[in-house]
């Protein structure tokens, strides 16, 4: 048969980043069987490279050695090169990212990794210069000795390392504690305090200084964290918690995290005070950041925050979304940097004053952008600026004896004139993959804004991207999710996150809008969940589904890493759909906390969204059930302006009739408990309001259910008071 590695077979990919590798010199394969049967049959060592698309090391390595004749030929001579984008496979980068923490304590991208023709790893690392420098090997030398090896008496050792390793990463990413699941497991859930355990976690690993966690650089975004610190202040009132959360969410939205011309958010900061960002933009970031914003919003009232969020989805329809309605997934680092023709990090982004005067003409208004964003002549990144609001508006008001209202005009003035011109220039490269997953995060992000902020163009936003994921990626009769479309091309089956982060962002979708199909979705999904996912014996939830591809080991995915745990937000959208679904959807979300309760009790803070589906099965949902044909925006909006943690909407139609023709439609024999005998009274809408297993009486007055709800809390807070005098959070 004819040897596929014998050419670079990645033209035919439709990943753009495996597509920017189509023209290298090294033979490059994807992963498929097609590669590792000819291993196998060549009887030679894999050679891995993971990266994505907007991966600023992985272009720096293709320069260097994947675009070199002298490298490709020990490649494609000794190795089975197969190049993986970890965007459209994060299994496989997960296995051999955990080998490479295991081995060195450390990882990253371009991953590098080689292994046996199995897949078995023996050496990791991530990006290698060519040439050896700085007590850091050359990859060049390295290949040619790890293929000198492999050909001597030194296999025997590395196929017993590839052995050794495997097993370790198959007791990290597989297992569970003896006796899990039904046979045993945990005693019983993590209950609600770990949720405080993991809040004063987070308060200890917080920069009191300059925002965000960790006394130095990089700064990441942290999310997840941010979200069970305003969880915990809601349960507690400690004030500490809210504090790190504004210091935080300030430091994201005045820094160079965020990006002050354009909208949008990027990658994370390389230094401690969040002046210079990695410049990439991911979708993911610009679906989470938001959501931490709007919960800060909600517990604040700061209008600033509101207009953070409202950026960045602007950002987002502007420039990662397609013309039918999904969402794209990256935007490179690098673009070309005009004076020099080359791609330079960050070049679409960057100004000199002389820059912002040329653009603006106007003295004064060209001084006072850079004295509020911090342009200045010896600059904050290689000689030029990444802008941060660093000036208030009233020192600048005082300095330049101009009234603040007259200095914010300019200032938008200014803003949007640059940001015509920056258009101008060459953009950074767009990776146009529509991954199920992180459209499911982004979709979530919208339909939470349409219901806080008030705005239906978000919620048809979050629609027209959930509609666009169904048609394409959903297989209705297989009840099946694919994780990828790129140009009419539809690849890879989908993974936990692809179905659990678009189950909640269909819910999201019915909870905005009151339509009944999303949630039907959202159902389906989570039933392909309990299917393909769920491990009754084992008591947990795996990240490939059991019927997809075999590899070396089958990995969970219970930590939040750059987005949020799969397993986390399968177990909390699972108990949200359990108000609706006849499948016991609470048994196997309370099992997977119970199986673990030992290892998220033991380190909270890498499970924070776990936390908070522990949090979420103790205390359950706010059921907040309208009977009418469509949610009030008053009642909408006055549940909306305070921060309720579980909230959940569930409209139902206003009558009986109406409401068996939903039945019919989620196939359900009868009327699940949050619906049941809550019809509308007397012709009008009616609010129903439950928590914690108790009901408001029904009312058309939704000030009337809020002092319920008020009254109910003073409760638990009066309960929780009378424990202990020094833990009162007040």
């Amino acid at each position: 048969m004819t040897d596929p590695t014998a050419r670079n077979r990645l033209e035919d990919e439709e990943s753009p980043y495996l597509r920017q590798h189509a023209d290298n010199p090294v033979n490059w394969q994807p992963w498929d069987e097609q590669a590792l049967e000819a291993a196998k049959e060549r009887d030679v060592p894999i050679f891995l490279s993971i990266g994505y698309s907007a991966c600023h090391w992985c272009h720096v390595m293709e320069d260097e050695s994947f675009e070199d004749d002298d490298v490709a030929e020990v490649l494609n001579e000794n190795f089975v090169p197969i190049k993986v984008d970890r965007e459209e496979r994060p299994d496989i980068d997960s296995i051999y990212m955990t080998v490479a923490q295991l081995v060195s304590g450390r990882g990253g991208w371009p991953l590098s990794a080689w292994l046996t023709p199995e897949g078995k790893p023996f050496f990791v690392g991530t990006y290698f210069p060519k040439e050896s420098q700085r007590n850091q090997p050359g990859f060049l030398e390295l290949c040619q000795r790890i293929s000198d090896s492999w050909e001597s008496e030194d296999r025997e050792e590395m196929e017993h390392r590839a052995d050794q390793w495997t097993e370790a990463a198959k007791d990290r990413l597989e297992e569970t504690p003896d006796g899990a699941g039904a046979a045993g497991g945990a005693a019983e859930p993590p209950s609600s305090e770990v949720l405080e355990t993991a809040a004063n976690a987070v308060l200890r690993s917080a920069d009191r200084q300059y925002g965000g966690f960790g006394s130095g650089g990089p700064k990441f975004p942290q999310p997840s964290r941010l979200h069970v610190l305003a969880r915990a202040y809601d349960r507690t009132g400690r004030e500490e918690y809210l504090e790190v959360i504004e210091e935080t969410l300030d430091a994201m939205a005045a820094g160079g995290l965020s990006d002050h011309v354009g909208g949008g958010f990027h990658r994370y900061c390389v230094d401690k005070d969040w002046t210079v960002p990695h410049f990439e933009k991911m979708l993911y970031d610009n679906a989470e950041i938001p959501r931490a914003f709007l919960a800060g919003y909600q517990l604040t009232g700061d209008e600033r925050y509101a207009e953070v969020v409202e950026e960045t989805l602007d950002f987002l329809e502007r420039e990662l979304t397609h013309d039918e309605g999904g969402f794209f997934s990256t935007l490179d680092a690098q673009s070309e940097d005009p004076a020099t023709g080359e791609r330079e990090e960050g070049a679409f982004y960057v100004w000199t004053p002389g820059e912002v005067s040329e653009v603006l003409e106007d003295e004064t208004t060209a001084d006072l952008f850079c004295a509020r964003y911090d342009i200045t002549e010896s600059g904050n990144f290689e000689g030029r600026n990444q802008p941060n609001r660093v000036r208030s508006l009233e020192s600048l008001a005082e300095e330049y004896d101009l009234e603040q209202s007259e200095i914010e005009e300019r200032l938008e003035d200014a803003r949007e004139t640059l940001f015509e011109a920056r258009e101008e220039r060459p953009r950074p490269n767009r990776d146009e993959k529509v991954l199920a997953g992180w459209n499911g995060l982004m979709i979530n992000a919208c339909a939470e804004a349409a219901l806080v902020l008030g705005e239906d163009r978000y919620a048809e936003q979050a629609v027209d991207a959930l509609e666009f994921v169904r048609d394409r990626l959903w297989d209705a009769d297989e009840q099946r999710l694919s994780r990828r479309f790129k140009d009419g091309d539809v690849k890879v089956d989908g993974y936990l996150e692809d179905y659990a982060f678009l189950a909640r962002g269909a819910l999201g979708c019915y909870q905005a809008t009151g339509d009944v199909d999303h949630l039907a979705f959202a159902l389906d999904l989570a039933r392909t969940i309990e299917a393909e996912f769920w491990d009754e014996e084992q008591g947990t939830i795996y990240f490939t589904p059991e019927s997809g591809e075999p590899l070396v080991t089958r990995p969970q995915e219970l930590t939040d890493q750059s987005t949020p745990s799969a397993a986390g937000v399968a177990v909390e959208t699972l108990l949200a759909l359990d108000e609706f679904a006849e499948d016991d959807l609470e048994r196997i979300a309370a099992t997977v906390l119970e199986t673990h309760a030992n290892k998220i009790e033991a380190n909270s803070l890498e499970h924070a969204s776990l936390c908070l589906a522990a949090d979420r099965l103790e205390a359950g949902a706010l059921e907040v059930t309208v009977a009418a044909d469509e949610l009030p925006d008053e009642w909408r909006d006055r549940f909306a302006e305070e921060y309720h943690p579980g909230r959940l909407f569930a409209l139902r139609p206003p009558t009986e009739d109406g409401l068996e023709a939903w039945l019919d439609e989620l196939a359900l024999d009868e009327a699940p408990p949050i619906w049941a005998g809550r019809e509308a009274r007397n012709g009008e809408p009616t609010l129903y309001v439950c928590r914690d297993r108790t009901c408001s009486p029904p009312t058309h007055d939704v000030e009337d259910a809020l002092e319920w709800l008020g009254d109910n809390a003073a409760v638990e807070t009066s309960g929780a008071e009378s424990l202990e005098e020094d833990e009162s959070p007040f």
